[in-house]
């Protein structure tokens, strides 16, 4: 088929998506717009959704991503004009979970203790995207659309003639390690690390690999669909700015050949066959679409006098609940930035947070572990479990000159969440875990003098 009827690694036919690398890929700016692209100059019906008939012989599908009746400011749903129905497919069946595990997930007891693990690695038998995710904590019930599910993705190759859809939550994938290239319905993004992606519920994509084998974190996000958290005191503008949200233009494939469909519904892993690509969408208008985020444009808000400031101040996103000021999860950063506080314990403080926090390290060092927490690795410190600065950072910390400086070189990532996180077996029997991790916190001097 020619190259201008589909969609290959490095071709997309459409309006605003063209070649790798990245710079070719064209985007649509603003967080939860209205929005609207067509790959095909004069095919987006104007006026109405619904024609009796669409331009060029398309069919005419809405996607709702939160009931009918939601409030508007609130109310999210995409119009697609599409070659072929969504419903065009036989029966899905069962297949196997691998190591997808789901809310509620009891295979292993929660406990107060903190946790931490080393990178975990790649699989043995090169995985693509789907096969190589692993689940390392839950919370909440899927099926009551509340808490979060914590992967990891280890993949090696990128799928091929195959694409998946999550129908229990949105994913919002953190790249550690190479660039993921991300087709959906609604065109393509590319998501490398330093940056993030968010794929919305019930949203097809496959996942292509432009520089080899990619590890990341992915959060599914059971709950509200994340959103921009209020800024409050802070004012009109500051943290993560809507401006900088980028969707996907308009692009199709044009293309009939068998092609897998994976559906991850109600925890379990579903799967049906395809006769076509279903990124066959040639327009679309509305405010439900993938997006992406370039981390390094968060305007970080610091304290410019003394203290440390709660870490809320680094929320990228939040999804919240019905309880005023407790996330469902906060998706919060600890990105480079200057630190100037006067007579003050600069870094994190020694804590026991209501809230669970599960940590990521994207690159670089994270100020409050001078060892051990090393980039594709990650932490788990739930409710009310005691932790802070290592031993090390803390002996630092309270003898350096307190004169302006900047953390450079460095992402770390938090996942807060306001129920306790229950990892799963795999996780707590992986040799990536560190059974020496409470060390780290030993052998702090009693200094009272009383």
């Amino acid at each position: 088929m020619s190259p201008d009827t589909r969609i290959e690694i490095g071709q997309v036919h459409g309006g605003g998506a063209a070649e790798r690398p990245s710079p070719s890929l064209k985007y649509l700016a603003g967080f939860g717009n209205e929005q609207q692209s067509e790959a095909i100059p004069g095919v987006l019906p104007q006026g109405q959704n619904a024609p009796q008939i669409p331009p060029r012989g398309l069919y005419t599908e809405q996607l709702s991503g939160s009931p009918f009746t939601a409030p508007r400011a609130l109310n999210r749903r995409s119009w697609l004009y599409r070659i072929r129905p969504s419903a065009m497919h036989p029966a899905f069946r069962r297949i196997d979970n691998g190591l997808i595990r789901t809310s509620p997930c009891d295979e292993a007891a929660p406990s107060p203790n903190r946790l931490r693990w080393n990178p975990l690695p790649f699989p043995d038998t090169p995985a693509d995207f789907i096969d190589s995710l692993v689940t390392i904590a839950t919370n909440g019930d899927a099926s009551a659309r509340d808490g979060i599910g914590i992967h990891v993705y280890r993949a090696a190759r990128p799928m091929t003639d195959r694409v998946f859809y999550d129908a229990d939550g949105e994913l919002l994938i953190v790249p550690q390690q190479a660039r993921l290239l991300l087709v959906t319905e609604f065109g393509a993004i590319e998501a490398a690390p330093g940056e993030i992606a968010v794929i919305p519920r019930g949203v097809k994509f496959r996942a292509e690999l432009p520089d080899g084998p990619a590890r990341g974190y992915v959060c599914e996000n059971y709950g509200a669909l994340f959103r921009l958290p209020e800024l409050g005191p802070i004012g009109a503008n500051g943290l993560a700015n809507p401006r900088d949200f980028l969707s996907p233009c308009a692009a199709f494939e044009d293309r009939e050949r068998p092609c897998q469909m994976v559906a991850k519904f109600e925890g379990n892993l579903w799967t049906t066959e395809l006769g076509h690509s279903p990124f066959d969408v040639v327009a679309w208008h509305g405010n439900y679409a993938p997006y992406k985020y370039d981390l390094a444009r968060f305007n970080t808000i610091g304290t410019i006098s003394f203290d440390h400031p709660d870490p809320s101040i680094f929320t990228v996103l939040t999804s919240p609940t019905d309880t005023a000021g407790t996330a469902n999860c906060d998706f919060v950063i600890f990105p480079p930035r200057w630190m100037v506080a006067e007579h003050t314990f600069r870094p994190p403080f020694f804590h026991r947070n209501v809230m669970s926090e599960f940590m990521g390290l994207v690159h670089g060092a994270y100020d409050a572990k001078a060892e051990g927490f090393v980039p594709g690795g990650m932490s788990l410190h739930n409710c009310l479990s005691a932790h802070g600065p290592d031993r090390a950072t803390f002996e630092r910390a309270v003898s350096a000159e307190l004169k302006p400086q900047k953390i450079a070189d460095t992402l770390a990532f938090m996942f807060e969440t306001r129920l306790v996180v229950r990892p799963t077996k795999c996780a707590l029997e992986t040799p990536a875990l560190q059974t020496d991790y409470d060390a780290c916190w030993a052998g702090f001097e009693k200094m009272f003098k009383g």
